[in-house]
């Protein structure tokens, strides 16, 4: 409310006293809890998930255990240029393994690794027809999918790159792998032997082309 205040000498003067703002602070702590509980739920939404990686069990019989290693395992060799895909079945042996070269397209690599993984995704197809058809609930599905990929029978690949490898080869890979039901993987660096071998081969097919 305005005072009236005398002054000296002339006229009466107006002054309006001046009161103290008053800031109503309900709508930002609403805004502050609406931001809250937005960052705190795309914060759940967009937390990595840890990438299961099973090895196969230990053998106790090491010549065993290299019949089982040669059989199941796959090596996928990833070069500084995109299209340095190659790969190889079993043990590396310099002076006689042969590098075949692949890409990551339906007829690629994938069509590869269904092949060899095909027995694994014929028990995974037959778990997701039990699951849609309702005989088995999603908990039991996760449970036996886990112990059929994860079997000791089941393929594995071991994906090696170089310093120079494109990071997005490296994501194409562990895609196709997901593709093809093949969980039981490692990434690894490439032995010095496996980097020549791979740099001989690309040379050799940059010849044939020219």
């Amino acid at each position: 409310m305005a005072e009236i205040v005398q002054g000296g000498g002339g006229g009466g003067k107006h002054k309006a006293k001046k009161g103290s703002a008053r800031i109503d602070m309900t709508p930002m702590v609403d805004l502050a809890f609406l931001l809250l509980t937005f960052f705190v739920l795309a914060a759940t939404l967009a937390k990595p998930k840890a990438m299961e990686i099973i090895y196969p069990k230990e053998v106790e019989d090491q010549d065993e255990k290299t019949k089982l290693d040669d059989a199941l395992a796959t090596t996928l060799l990833l070069g500084e240029n995109e299209k340095e895909i190659f790969y190889y079945f079993g043990a590396y042996k310099p002076d006689t393994t042969q590098l075949m070269l692949t890409d990551f397209s339906k007829d690629g690599f994938r069509k590869i690794m269904l092949d060899k993984n095909a027995a694994v995704n014929d028990q995974v197809n037959q778990l997701k027809a039990k699951l849609e058809s309702k005989e088995i609930d999603e908990g039991t599905y996760e449970e036996a999918y886990k112990q059929v990929v994860g079997s000791k029978d089941a393929p594995f690949v071991v994906i090696k790159t170089n310093d120079k490898t494109k990071f997005k080869n490296v994501i194409s890979a562990m895609d196709e792998l997901n593709i093809c039901n093949v969980r039981k993987r490692a990434i690894q660096d490439m032995a010095e032997s496996e980097a020549i071998s791979v740099r001989q081969k690309s040379a050799e097919l940059e010849l044939k082309k020219n």
